[in-house]
C-alpha cells in the first residue's frame, strides 16, 4: 500500500536468506527487482541465522537508551540458547515439550551469573531476554514460545544471506510471474464456498466427459476440474475444512490441520513529519524494564497489549518512504490490537514512544496503518509453526494429495500447497513458492507418465 511517499508491505517483508538456494531470490534477481547490495557475494554468504543484524538502539521503559553492551550481552546469550534448541532435533526425550519452557529453564539456570551479581544489572538483562522471546514469537508467528514444539524446531532451515527487501515492493514478483500467463487466466475476488471431490460432474451440454472435482464459488459460479491445487492458509483450513471439502478430508489430514500451529504477527506503520531517531538507526528495540521471562505475563490486554511490541524497523531509504517506522507485534495482543480503532492505536503508540524516549513532547505520528491478519476471513492469522503435540510429519501429511490410494483411477484430485506444507521452509515465501512448484511437478509427472501398453 503506498504511503505518502513510499509503500508499506502489509504482508511479506523480507527475502529471508537471499542466496542461490532461495528461489524467490533467484527469480527476483532474474527479473531485476532487487537493489545493488543484494547482489554482492558477501551478502549472499553471510550467516544471519534468520535474524537480520540491523544497526539498532534499544529504548527502555524508564525513558532512556539502554547500554549497547548490556543489550548485546543478553542477545548473545539468547542466540546461544536458541542455537542449542536446534540440537534436540530427533532427540528421543527432549528436556522440555516446548521451546519456551526449555529457554526459560536455561535462563533460570544462569540467573545467578547474569549481571555479575548486581541485582539491577541482572533485572535489566532479564528484561532484554523477555524482548528476545517476544521477537521469537514474531518470527514463529505464535502467541508464546511455550506453544512451539522443541524437538522439531531444528527442522526449520535458515538460508544464508543478509535479509533484503524489494525496493519497489514484494508484489512486483508475483506481477512479473503472472505477466507470462494469458490474459484472464487468474480470477481475483472469486471466493470459493466448497470444493467437491470424488464426484462425477458434467458440463451442461457435454455428456461425453465427467470430472471428479467441482469448485463452487460464493457467487454461484462453478468450475469443473480433474485436479485442484489448494493453497489457502492453514488458519482458514483450521476454521473451515469440515464444510469446505465435500466429502470431508480423511481423519489423518484433519488431525494434522488441527495439531499444527498457526498464529498472528502484525505490523503497525507510523509515519512522522520528521524523524526523532538518528539517520544510522534502522531498528528501535523496546524493553519493558520490569519484565522477566521467568514471570507470567499480564493477561490484561486492554492495559498492556502494546508491551508485546518488539520495536520498530525504520523503512529504508527515507527518500523513498518518508519517515516511517514499522512495528511488529505477535500473538493474542496482536489480535486484540486489530479490534481497536486507528485513533486508539495511534494514541497508544504516541504514549509508548514518549515513554521510551523520555520526551513527553514527542510529536505524534501523522498517520497509522496496520495489518489485520487475524481478522482477515481467508487467512485468520499469519503463518504456521510446529506446535507442541505436532511434528514435521504433520506438515508432510498436510501436503499429501488426495485420494490417498495411489492406484485410484482418478489420481491427484486435490493437491495441497502453501507455506504450511513445506517441512523445512514453513512460514516463508520461498517455502510457499517451492510447495507450488512441487505440486505442479506432481501433475507434470502424471501427464508425462507412459500410457499402459
Amino acid at each position: 500500500l503506498p504511503t505518502a511517499l513510499g509503500l508499506a508491505e502489509m504482508g511479506a517483508h523480507w527475502i529471508h536468506g537471499p542466496s542461490p538456494g532461495n528461489p524467490i531470490f533467484r527469480l527476483a534477481t532474474h527479473y531485476g527487482l532487487l537493489g545493488p547490495e543484494a547482489a554482492q557475494e558477501e551478502n549472499q554468504q553471510a550467516e544471519a541465522g534468520g535474524h537480520p543484524p540491523l544497526p539498532s538502539i534499544t529504548y527502555g521503559s524508564s525513558g532512556r537508551a539502554l547500554s549497547p553492551q548490556v543489550v548485546s550481552e543478553a542477545h548473545d546469550l539468547f542466540d546461544t540458547l536458541l542455537a542449542s534448541v536446534r540440537t534436540f532435533r530427533g532427540a528421543e526425550e527432549p528436556p522440555a515439550p516446548s521451546v519456551g519452557q526449555y529457554l526459560r529453564a536455561e535462563i533460570a539456570r544462569r540467573v545467578p551469573t547474569l549481571g555479575g551479581g548486581d541485582e539491577d544489572a541482572r533485572r535489566l538483562r532479564l528484561a532484554v531476554l523477555a524482548t528476545c522471546l517476544k521477537l521469537e514469537c514474531c518470527i514463529s508467528g505464535t502467541h508464546s514460545m511455550d506453544l512451539v514444539a522443541l524437538e522439531p524446531f531444528g527442522e526449520y532451515v535458515s538460508l544464508p544471506g543478509l535479509d533484503c527487501t524489494f525496493p519497489s515492493g514484494y508484489s512486483g514478483l508475483p506481477d512479473r510471474m503472472l505477466s507470462a500467463l494469458p490474459e484472464g487466466t487468474v480470477l481475483l475476488n472469486k471466493a470459493v464456498r466448497t470444493i467437491q471431490w470424488r464426484g462425477s460432474f458434467r458440463e451442461e451440454g457435454d455428456e461425453a466427459r465427467d470430472f471428479p472435482v467441482r469448485v463452487e464459488c460464493k457467487d454461484g459460479d462453478a468450475f469443473l476440474a480433474d485436479h485442484v491445487i489448494v493453497t489457502v492458509p492453514l488458519g482458514f483450513l483450521k476454521e473451515h475444512h469440515q464444510d469446505f471439502f465435500q466429502p470431508p478430508l480423511p481423519e489423518r489430514k484433519a488431525e494434522a490441520i488441527h495439531r499444527l500451529g498457526f498464529g498472528t504477527n502484525n505490523k503497525i506503520f507510523l509515519e512522522f513529519e520528521r524523524p526523532f531517531w538518528e539517520p544510522q538507526q534502522q531498528l528501535l528495540e523496546v524493553v519493558w524494564e520490569d519484565e522477566s521471562p521467568l514471570e507470567e505475563p499480564s493477561t490484561d490486554m486492554e492495559a498492556n497489549w502494546f508491551k508485546k511490541l518488539i520495536g520498530f524497523v525504520v523503512l529504508q531509504p527515507p527518500e523513498q518512504h518518508g519517515h516511517v517506522l514499522c512495528g511488529f507485534i505477535a500473538g493474542k495482543e496482536s489480535e486484540y490490537m486489530e479490534t481497536l480503532s486507528d485513533a486508539e492505536v495511534l494514541g497508544t503508540m504516541t504514549r509508548v514512544l514518549r515513554t521510551l524516549t523520555g520526551n513527553p513532547r514527542l510529536p505524534a505520528p501523522r498517520s497509522v496503518l496496520r495489518s489485520r491478519w487475524h481478522s482477515a476471513p481467508y487467512t485468520r492469522g499469519s503463518y504456521s509453526y510446529v506446535a507442541v503435540g505436532s511434528s514435521g510429519d504433520d506438515i508432510d501429511v498436510l501436503a499429501q494429495p488426495l485420494p490417498e490410494d495411489p492406484q485410484d483411477p482418478r489420481p491427484l484430485q486435490l493437491l495441497f500447497a502453501g507455506e504450511a506444507t513445506h517441512r523445512t521452509f514453513y512460514s516463508t515465501t520461498h517455502g510457499a513458492l517451492l510447495s507450488g512448484w512441487r505440486e505442479a511437478e506432481r501433475l507434470n509427472q502424471l501427464f508425462e507418465a507412459p500410457s499402459p501398453a
